[in-house]
């Protein structure tokens, strides 16, 4: 392994190590030092000035913004372009987003933190010690990361800061030039202005200049009553490209002398490849060889459709025994079985909910809710493009995280980390599949067998449902007792589900340890923010033979729903309206109070359902924001399900782009 490598993974595992031994170290990894230009720089054509680490001017006024994060149909490119323009003081539509090059500068730490439970509920503040901590080890890392609703919060000061720097260097450069008291002149509409003469120069003039000078410590960035940018309604600027196809995806991605690659995957979770015979398919037109992976093998020829329809026609044997009897029930069983045990990680503990609760007899309440193991199914199916020489890798792929592509291409090419190239494509759909490199590592493996020449390995939507790293099923049994006042005055949550961070991890780092606490395992459940006397969340991680991920909204889709419901239940029960049974609880919570009740004024919550209606109502935090929501749906008498209409109210906190 190349020496680059081996320093890399060896700042994962010190990171690794603080976060599994549940250590709060106070060292800083690194100060609050101003972002050294040089990792932009480093992208700079002719005529191109970089002022940051983030903005880039060129000498005829084109500004373009570096960005680590994927753009996957969420519309980052447009939020964090929002975050520059606005202190810039130019319009969006003259950004041009840039992939920023793998550097820590880009870290995503705030992904990093909120995996682990340090903080206190991203509306509450993450404030702590542990918080603080992840933070640093994000810092540490350097990883860049898309995922976990992490971009905008992770990004927002960075990015305006970015812009308020460039303005300020590019007054300081007009400033000289004109020699004039800096005080004096101000940006407005791409251009500098001196404010008591006829002096201006636009930014393309006073970009080279700018460059030269030093970067400021300190900027003032606007007021909110100075912006015109954020917090109001701007177009995309991603869906030009996407209507005319102009966009580039990685199933888009085409270069000279490239072949495709199609695989067949071993159908059971941990089997092995027996036994191929390459001979069958030797005659097909196209066809140029086969290659074996453990668990796989692939057919390389010089169209997609002939590795396909070759890779379907290749006999091949695999070992599958190892989890041929894995079933569902089975994996529920386990799961039952780990509830039964006294030994599950405390999340959330208030007062003695067990000692209350074995005390409630027949006043307690009981539920038991489970959900499935569930697959990405991203519109674009897994694919990758690679060019592997002795020396170089090159990669092109649609990815939540280049630093991870780097790292798996250091390791495979065995090259070092400048040696290596990751272009990172419009990704369409992404939800936590692409952070994800077996495709990548597919690919690199491919590539090694055709050195120097382009490959290209695409998923059949076969490959991608059977092959996914799941959302986690999980099983949540709940137990509460209520007062003579219809309060809940215990409260015990029980979720069996394997650990996400735990599988991610030991893929990445198969030495890592493995025991971990696991923030996204339990988040939406040890969180919420219902008041209990007595309240107690305990997780009990149990390894499954299924390969799990981050899905979307990772625990808070499943634990929302059973945590809803249970509510739902325990407000038929004490015989109280469920809106008004949720707000007993939140006394001490203003902003879910605010959210509630404005959902209760929007969905005419009072007003009775017409005849054969029926109306639920759900409240949650998610990632920053509350959301409330009320379904109207009807049931006809053979039980079909009609929905009516969803009122939603959602309190995300500042917003940044109205997007009406």
């Amino acid at each position: 392994m190349a020496k680059s490598t081996l320093l890399t993974r060896r700042k994962f595992l010190i990171a690794g190590g603080l976060v599994g031994g549940g250590l709060a170290v106070a060292y800083a990894f690194g100060g609050n030092d101003v972002p050294d230009r040089a990792p932009y720089a480093s992208t700079a054509g002719t005529n191109e000035f970089t002022l940051n680490a983030w903005v880039k001017i060129s000498s005829n006024g084109n500004i373009s913004v570096a960005i680590s994060q994927a753009e996957m149909g969420q519309g980052i490119h447009t939020a964090l372009c929002m975050l520059v323009a606005e202190e810039l003081e130019v319009d969006v539509a003259g950004i041009t987003p840039e992939q920023a090059p793998i550097d820590a500068v880009y870290a995503n730490f705030t992904i990093i933190q909120d995996s682990l439970p340090f903080g206190d509920g991203h509306h509450r503040g993450e404030e702590t010690a542990g918080a603080w901590a992840m933070k640093k080890v994000g810092a540490l890392l350097g990883i860049q990361a898309t995922g976990g609703s992490t971009s905008v919060r992770n990004f927002w000061l960075p990015m305006q800061q970015a812009g308020a720097t460039a303005r300020q260097m590019l007054i300081q450069a007009a400033a000289d030039r004109w020699s004039v008291p800096a005080s004096e002149c101000y940006a407005k509409a791409g251009k500098i202005i001196h404010d008591s003469s006829d002096n201006s120069a636009s930014y393309g003039e006073l970009a080279q200049a700018a460059s030269k000078l030093d970067i400021p410590e300190e900027v003032s960035l606007k007021q909110p009553s100075e912006r015109r940018v954020i917090g109001y309604s701007q177009q995309r600027i991603d869906i030009p490209a996407k209507v005319t196809g102009e966009a580039e995806f990685g199933v888009d991605v085409s270069l000279p002398d490239m072949v495709y690659a199609a695989v067949k995957i071993c159908p059971t979770f941990g089997g092995t490849v027996k036994h191929w015979d390459e001979s069958k398919i030797g005659n097909m037109p196209g066809v140029l060889k086969a290659v074996k992976l453990e668990n796989a093998v692939a057919v390389v020829a010089n169209s997609f459709w002939r590795a396909k329809q070759a890779v379907e026609q290749l006999p091949v044997t695999f070992d599958d025994t190892i989890n041929s009897s894995l079933s569902t029930d089975g994996i529920f069983n386990e799961f039952e079985e780990q509830l039964k045990l006294d030994d599950g990680r405390s999340y959330a503990e208030e007062g003695d909910a067990k000692s209350v609760l074995s005390n409630s007899g027949a006043s307690k309440s009981t539920a038991t809710y489970k959900v499935p193991f569930l697959a990405h199914a991203c519109m674009e199916p897994m694919n990758c493009t690679a060019i592997v020489t002795d020396t170089s890798v090159e990669v092109w792929t649609p990815n939540q995280s280049n630093t991870l592509i780097s790292w798996i291409a250091q390791e495979i090419a065995e090259v070092d980390a400048e040696n290596v190239s990751v272009h990172n494509t419009y990704l369409g759909g992404g939800f936590g599949r692409k952070v994800e490199t077996d495709c990548v590592s597919m690919t690199l493996n491919f590539a090694k067998a055709f050195k120097g020449r382009p490959v290209k390995l695409i998923w059949t939507r076969e490959n991608d449902m059977q092959h996914d790293m799941y959302r986690p099923a999980a099983l949540a049994k709940f137990e509460a007792t209520l007062d003579s006042q219809g309060r809940v005055q215990a409260w015990h949550n029980k979720v069996a589900s394997p650990s996400i961070s735990r599988a991610f991890v030991q893929r990445m780092l198969p030495f890592a340890g493995a025991d971990m606490p696991d923030n996204t395992t339990v988040e939406g459940a040890a969180d919420i923010p219902y008041e209990f006397p007595h309240k107690l969340m305990e997780h009990f991680p149990t390894p499954v033979q299924v390969p799990i991920g981050y899905w979307r909204s990772v625990g808070h889709s499943y634990n929302a729903f059973f945590t809803e419901c249970f509510m739902d239940e325990l407000a038929a029960k004490a015989e109280i309206d469920p809106i008004e049974f949720r707000r007993l609880h939140l006394s001490d919570s203003k902003d879910f109070l605010a959210v509630l009740n404005r959902l209760e004024k929007e969905s005419n919550w009072k007003e009775p359902a017409a005849d054969g209606h029926f109306r639920g109502i759900a409240l949650h935090e998610s990632f920053g924001s509350i959301v409330g929501q009320v379904v109207e749906i009807s049931v006809s008498p053979d039980k079909e399900i009609t929905l009516h209409k969803v009122t939603c109210v959602i309190d995300c906190g500042e917003v940044l782009n109205l997007m009406v």
